[in-house]
């Protein structure tokens, strides 16, 4: 009889996962809240984020499985060499997992909210298209765009507006 691996080792160790994920969450940095904030519900272009994800033996601050993209929230102490060592370590790991690796450090997520979320934004369309793309509906979805009238030229008004119905009720 062959021997399998038991199932109860593997739900075990997922277990650790969640447990570790949420003491992770429990703990954020007022910057990971920032950003959580705008990233969360899909607020941000229709992605979803993940929070504290495990992929591999690592936890991404951010995660956005769809965009295959990991935003890293970086505080004081990954200026230090060793931490910048493992930092990319860290990020070369997540790579060869098939993730871009965005990392932005506490001072910019708390300063220049608007110009982290854009840049991340940026990388979400760069890629993946939208996940719910809206279809084009209403007049003129299959045509091309209205021609523009040239400045200071009079406009044409359709024959209806702005006329009255002349014909008198006898």
């Amino acid at each position: 009889m062959p021997v399998r691996a038991s199932s109860s080792s593997l739900s075990r160790s997922r277990e650790r996962a969640g447990v570790r994920a949420r003491a992770l969450r429990q703990n954020s940095t007022d910057a990971e809240c920032r950003i959580w904030s705008q990233l969360r519900d899909r607020r941000l272009g229709g992605f979803k984020f993940l929070r504290q994800h495990p992929v591999g033996p690592f936890y991404a601050d951010f995660a956005c499985l769809d965009a295959r993209l990991v935003v890293e929230i970086d505080g004081g102490q990954h200026f230090e060499p060793d931490a910048v060592a493992a930092d990319a370590r860290r990020t070369a790991a997540l790579q060869r997992a098939g993730f871009e690796v965005l990392r932005f450090d506490n001072r910019q997520v708390l300063t220049e909210t608007d110009a982290v979320l854009s840049v991340i934004l940026e990388r979400l369309h760069a890629r993946s298209p939208h996940p719910n793309p809206l279809p084009q509906a209403g007049e003129g979805a299959n045509q091309g765009p209205l021609p523009q009238a040239a400045e200071g030229a009079p406009q044409d008004m359709p024959a209806s507006a702005g006329q009255r119905n002349t014909r008198s009720s006898s």
